[in-house]
C-alpha cells in the first residue's frame, strides 16, 4: 500500500482516532494487534510484546496461537527481533528466517513454525519503552521499504494509543480508590464518632501496620462494616 503524503495523514488519523476509541488498556492491546494486519499489507500475524518488571518480556496480545509461540520462543531462549529491539535497538527486519545468522537458536525455530519474515519495532513514549509490535509473515523478504515505514508510523500511534489508555485506567483507579476510601472513613466515623482526619487516619496506620494498600483495608471495612481483624492493637477503641 502506497499513500500520497496527504491520504496517508488522512488514512492514520483515522488509525489512530480507532484505537484512541478503545475503553481500557486491555481492548486497546487487542485492537493494536488485529488491526496492524490491515495496515501492513505484509503482515499475516501480529503481536504485542509488554516490558515488565525485573527484565521479563511478555506477550500481551496476539492474532493467533502461532505468534504467541514465536514470541515464547523468544523468550525462552533469549534471542530474537523482539528481545532485541526491546533492549538493544528500535527495529529489526528479519528477511529470512531459514537463512538469516543473527538468531541462530531462534531463526530455524520459527522457520518451523512457518514464519520466514519477522519485523519487530520497539514501542515507545516520551522517552520510555513500552515494548515492541512483532509483524510475522509467511514469506520471505515480506516487509519492503514500504511495509517497513507503514509499520513504523503505525507503531507510533500504537504507542500514543496505549499509553492514553494507560494513563486513563490509572486514573479511573485512582478516582474509585479515593470514593473507596471516602465511604470507609464515613463508616468508620459513624461507627467510633470520630471526624473524618481521625478516620483517614486510622485507615493510614492500618496500612502501615500490616503491609496492606489501603485501598483493600478501605474494602475491608465497607464490606465488614468494622475495622477488620489483622492484628493492630486498639486504634479507636473497638467501637463494640
Amino acid at each position: 500500500m502506497t499513500l500520497n503524503p496527504q491520504d496517508a495523514a488522512a488514512f492514520f488519523a483515522r488509525v489512530s482516532r480507532e484505537l484512541s476509541e478503545q475503553t481500557g488498556e486491555e481492548p486497546t492491546i487487542e485492537q493494536i494487534t488485529a488491526r496492524a494486519v490491515d495496515v501492513v499489507p505484509a503482515c499475516q500475524e501480529c503481536s504485542l510484546s509488554l516490558r515488565m518488571r525485573r527484565g521479563q518480556i511478555e506477550t500481551a496480545a496476539s492474532t493467533s496461537s502461532l505468534a504467541d509461540r514465536a514470541d515464547a520462543l523468544q523468550y525462552e531462549l533469549d534471542e530474537g527481533p523482539c528481545v532485541d529491539a526491546i533492549w538493544d535497538a528500535e527495529s529489526h527486519n528479519l528477511r529470512d528466517t531459514e537463512t538469516d545468522q543473527r538468531w541462530p537458536r531462534w531463526g530455524p525455530a520459527v522457520a518451523e513454525l512457518g514464519f520466514r519474515s519477522v519485523l519487530a519495532i520497539r514501542l515507545t513514549f516520551a522517552g520510555e519503552t513500552i515494548g515492541a509490535l512483532n509483524f510475522y509473515s509467511k514469506l520471505p523478504n515480506a516487509f519492503d521499504d514500504d511495509n517497513v515505514d507503514l509499520a513504523l508510523v503505525y507503531t507510533s500511534h500504537a504507542a500514543t494509543a496505549l499509553s492514553t489508555a494507560r494513563a486513563l485506567s490509572g486514573l479511573q483507579t485512582a478516582l474509585q480508590s479515593r470514593h473507596l476510601i471516602g465511604v470507609a472513613q464515613g463508616i468508620l466515623m459513624q461507627r467510633f464518632h470520630i471526624d473524618m482526619d481521625t478516620a483517614l487516619e486510622v485507615l493510614r496506620r492500618y496500612s502501615s501496620h500490616t503491609n496492606v494498600k489501603m485501598r483493600e483495608i478501605a474494602q475491608m471495612v465497607v464490606d465488614e462494616r468494622r475495622l477488620p481483624e489483622i492484628g493492630l492493637p486498639d486504634a479507636v477503641g473497638s467501637g463494640d
